[in-house]
């Protein structure tokens, strides 16, 4: 009786970090291009692999040809296609890493209480501006981004760089001022930029309620390392948009809690 090998049934400590790696990979990339149209441009080139193979089984030598050569550059074009995907891919890794998850207990050990304070002051106009504009049903785009992107943002907006106020944001986004049409852009603790415009989200499952206000928060949200408050001019709800996800009818408490912790 011939002996089989069983090699490939051979499990190790290594296998299982090995599957465990690969586990997290797979949902990472998935939890990024989810909702997006970059699921079907992975759909549409899995088709294309799967018709690559058919011909090739065929013996169909000149469309075997093209198809390879296509495949060829395939590298280059999934760099190019998927270049928001993995910017926000290695975005989001960075800010998983230690030191980011436990900047709070770094910030204590070096006295960021007095920090926590400051920032709560900051946040503070913004939460009276987007009371007021709710109140007058004014439309608002406001998008915190940790990291000022000069060739994202300053070719499409109004250079402001000034201090956080109240005022200074109601009264760009007063209906008659000729910079509330798109987003007000707040980094370094900073107005920076208003007037800008964002790029829109992909996604086609959002309520049709949605504006181009509410898609530019969202589209934001998942191109670059930023989130989005979003004053509706139809009803005056606020809504909070964070890697493409969007969360709705937030209270100021919680706009608070949202923007004390990830601005």
């Amino acid at each position: 009786m011939k002996s089989f090998d069983f090699d490939f049934l051979k499990f190790s400590w290594a296998s299982a970090i090995d599957i465990i790696l690969v586990a997290i990979l797979i949902y990472y990339v998935y939890s990024l291009i989810r909702n997006t149209l970059a699921v079907n441009l992975l759909l549409g080139m899995f088709i294309i692999l799967i018709f690559y193979q058919v011909v090739k089984g065929l013996h169909m030598d000149l469309l075997s040809k093209i198809i390879d050569k296509f495949i060829s550059v395939g590298i280059m074009a999934l760099i190019i296609i998927f270049q928001p995907e993995i910017r926000r891919f290695l975005l989001h890794i960075g800010k998983s890493t230690f030191l980011q998850k436990n900047k709070a207990w770094w910030g204590y050990l070096f006295g960021s209480k007095d920090r926590e304070r400051d920032n709560l002051l900051r946040i503070k106009p913004i939460i009276d501006a987007c009371k007021s504009m709710k109140k007058s049903r004014t439309g608002a785009l406001i998008v915190f981004v940790k990291f000022y992107d000069d060739e994202l943002f300053t070719n499409s907006c109004e250079i402001i760089d000034s201090k956080i106020s109240k005022r200074l944001l109601e009264s760009i986004f007063q209906k008659h001022s000729p910079l509330h049409d798109g987003a007000v852009v707040i980094a370094e603790n900073k107005i920076k930029s208003a007037s800008c415009i964002l790029p829109l989200t992909d996604n086609d499952k959002l309520p049709p309620q949605f504006g181009l206000r509410h898609r530019a928060g969202i589209g934001i949200s998942e191109t670059a390392d930023a989130v989005a408050v979003i004053v509706s001019e139809e009803t005056g709800e606020i809504a909070y948009a964070k890697q493409g996800r969007v969360r709705m009818n937030v209270s100021f408490g919680e706009l608070e809690k949202l923007l004390n912790k990830d601005f």
